[in-house]
């Protein structure tokens, strides 16, 4: 199989928050088709990579780019390309459904003559048929977060980033999310990231492994496997070969620059500025 387009390219990045260097030079690619398990253990620096790559937090020192486009010198760019699945998606519960998602949609720029189909689209892509004239809060946990894959998908971006997708569902939601992600995946670029190895062993093409801010391990399972042969095959054994406390030293941070366009746009699947506390999930 050729090489697909790279849709996610990152080079180099670091990130402090103070003193505290929470990304180290992490580098990687990700292409077309892909879905691509991102791992690592609380603090590795998930979370920042993501805000970063979805323009919620600037960068210390590095490049990111999603379709080629830098996430700093052209973030709201960058936010028309890229569907975001944050852990806690923030939902507007006396809202309806079928009403949320084209809200969502106008904000972020579908022409109104394509949202009544772009919504439908989404609502059929998520199935959210029986629910879509009912109140959020009115939902199931898993209807919920279908509704939240919906947003992200609502715009038909070209890189999707979720985190943690399937937490809080019971095994049927977590079997129909699963299968969603994979039609999802054979278009799109499917960032994922979740604590429950399970996921990534069912649904992942590739692992990026980081700790400590560093990136550990990037492969299918084959080439993680066959480099890390004390594994025996295992994921759970990888993670835990690679993700001992490296015991960092902290270092004096350079000033950060901050995106081109800052303070222009907020994402809509929040209302507030981005936390920049330095431990995350």
């Amino acid at each position: 199989m050729s090489k697909a387009e790279t849709t996610i390219e990152v080079r180099d990045l670091t990130k402090y928050y103070g003193d505290f260097q929470a990304l180290r030079g992490i580098s990687f690619d990700v292409h077309r088709g892909e879905i691509v398990g991102f791992l690592g253990p609380n603090g590795a620096g998930k979370s920042t990579t993501m805000k970063i790559l979805t323009c919620y937090m600037a960068a210390t020192t590095g490049t990111a780019k999603v379709m080629n486009i830098d996430v700093t010198t052209d973030s709201i760019a960058v936010r028309a390309r890229i569907g975001y699945l944050p852990e806690s998606v923030p939902l507007y519960d006396q809202m309806v459904v079928f009403d949320y998602l084209d809200h969502l949609a106008e904000l972020r720029g579908v022409p109104s003559s394509k949202r009544e189909a772009a919504v439908t689209h989404a609502v059929e892509v998520c199935g959210l048929g029986p629910v879509v004239a009912k109140k959020i809060d009115e939902l199931s946990k898993g209807y919920r977060q279908r509704v939240g894959l919906a947003q992200a998908l609502v715009h038909s971006p070209d890189v999707l980033i979720l985190d943690e997708p399937t937490s809080g569902l019971d095994p049927n939601q977590i079997v129909d999310i699963r299968e969603l992600i994979r039609s999802i995946g054979k278009e799109k670029t499917v960032l994922l990231s979740t604590h429950i190895l399970q996921e990534i062993e069912v649904l992942c093409d590739r692992v990026i492994l980081i700790n400590g801010g560093t990136v550990v391990a990037d492969g299918n399972f084959d080439e993680l496997y066959a480099a890390y042969p004390a594994a025996e095959r295992n994921l759970e054994k990888l993670f835990r070969l690679l993700t001992a406390s490296t015991g960092a030293p902290k270092a004096v941070a350079p000033k950060a620059a901050a995106p081109a366009d800052a303070g222009k746009y907020l994402p809509p699947e929040s209302s507030a500025a981005p936390s920049t506390e330095s431990s995350e999930s």
